[in-house]
């Protein structure tokens, strides 16, 4: 282990939970207001780190402090998105429910004879 253990755990933490541990990097700075841990992992792995409703990001942030607490350091933990990471579905208009484009609640409800 280096002389980052704050760092070092997190990492292995999260190469734990994720699928692609080779894609894992956490990156150390550290500025007047402690310690601030980035990290970026493989687009596939986001939601197995974010975990449902964002328990496992935040279990994984409570560890990060306890370590830096630990080591006389106020440690955060920040999860970057990858590139590509907010997935956008595009919605196709149902049959006789117009051109699918954005309307004011006018126009729908004339287009709806109301």
């Amino acid at each position: 282990m280096t002389s980052e253990p704050d760092r070092d755990f997190v990492e292995f933490i999260i190469k734990g939970i994720v699928n692609n541990p080779d894609k894992v990097e956490v990156v150390r700075t550290v500025d007047e207001l402690g310690v601030l841990l980035t990290v970026k992992v493989a687009p596939e792995d986001m939601g197995l780190l974010i975990g449902r409703s964002g328990t496992t990001a935040k279990a994984v942030r409570t560890l990060a402090r306890i370590v830096g607490m630990r080591n006389n350091a106020r440690v955060n933990l920040k999860i970057e998105e990858p590139e590509g990471g907010r997935m956008v579905k595009e919605v196709e208009p149902m049959a006789g429910l117009g051109d699918g484009k954005e309307k004011t609640l006018d126009e729908a409800m004339d287009s709806l004879g109301l």
